[in-house]
């Protein structure tokens, strides 16, 4: 018989428990320990299951807020998981860790609205992120859409909240199968202007859509973004150090004080020095990201 073990944080009331309960699927004392130390805080209970089936099976009976699986079981299976228990109750966030993950596996728990995933470098603030993240949501909806899914060509529609951009970003970090060094410029690159389209073209607004476009190649790795808003100009964005004439490096650290901004405007700079190009187009609301990859015949030529 299947059996399902407890280990409750605060069980002086059943209902609370219900309403505040995440479900850790499988046995695994480092992700066990990581979990707890996020709900600890918190007041949830934390459920586990020893496997799959056995945490349909509670999901069936008891309200599971938050579900994370381990490592042990594979993608496809935890993939098929979340489909059978968004069935149950679509709300539920399902948190997929797994040690056996393709692109294709990535994509699929986009298709079935995981709320996060987990395989490449996993580290115990990654998984805490994402528990807490889920924790946060009130009334969770996705909001983000597939377009064109292919690990080579991937296009989405992901809403203005800063918890939808985090959670792009994981996935893209785990679908892209770029070298270490190539992965996290990028990675860092593209956070970057993710967040500048959602703040300054989308304003946050959870109604408003940024499209996103991934492309790889052989030899390059491209990401576009196009955000709602009206565009820039060089000359609307002096608070921002890409406006910084050559012999002036922090002139906008000044303008940013003057309007009573807070610190940055730095970020566009970053970006541009960790892609090979940074390319805008003429509104200003659309901006390609271009990494060669090492071996690239026209790198040296762009350089």
């Amino acid at each position: 018989m299947n059996e399902t073990t407890s280990n409750t944080i605060d069980t002086t009331q059943q209902s609370t428990t219900c309403k505040r309960c995440a479900l850790l699927v499988g046995e695994d004392d480092h992700v066990k320990s990581a979990v707890l130390m996020v709900l600890s805080p918190e007041g949830w209970t934390l459920e586990q299951c020893k496997d799959l089936q056995s945490a349909l099976t509670l999901a069936r009976n008891r309200s599971i807020k938050v579900v994370i699986t381990c490592p042990a079981s594979s993608a496809k299976e935890d993939v098929e998981f979340l489909r059978k228990i968004r069935r149950i109750n679509p709300k539920t966030r399902v948190i997929i860790l797994t040690d056996d993950s393709t692109p294709e596996d990535v994509i699929a728990s986009m298709r079935e609205h995981a709320f996060g995933y987990l395989s490449k470098g996993l580290t115990v603030d990654a998984l805490a992120n994402t528990v807490k993240a889920a924790l946060d949501e009130p009334d969770w909806t996705d909001g983000i859409e597939l377009i064109s899914a292919t690990p080579k060509f991937l296009t989405l529609a992901v809403r203005c909240r800063i918890i939808t951009a985090e959670r792009v970003i994981q996935f893209l970090r785990e679908i892209c199968d770029l070298p270490d060094e190539e992965r996290r410029d990028v990675g860092t690159a593209f956070r970057e202007m993710l967040l500048n389209a959602m703040e300054h073209g989308g304003h946050f607004d959870p109604a408003k859509y940024v499209e996103i476009c991934y492309v790889r190649t052989r030899q390059v790795a491209m990401a576009r973004i196009k955000d709602p808003g009206d565009g820039f100009t060089l000359e609307e964005v002096r608070h921002a150090a890409i406006a910084n004439p050559p012999n002036d490096p922090i002139a906008h650290v000044v303008k940013r004080n003057l309007a009573g901004m807070r610190p940055g405007g730095f970020g566009v700079m970053l970006a541009k020095n960790l892609v090979d190009e940074l390319i805008y187009s003429e509104k200003g609301n659309e901006v390609l990201l271009v990494k060669y990859l090492p071996g690239f015949l026209g790198a040296q030529s762009q350089a």
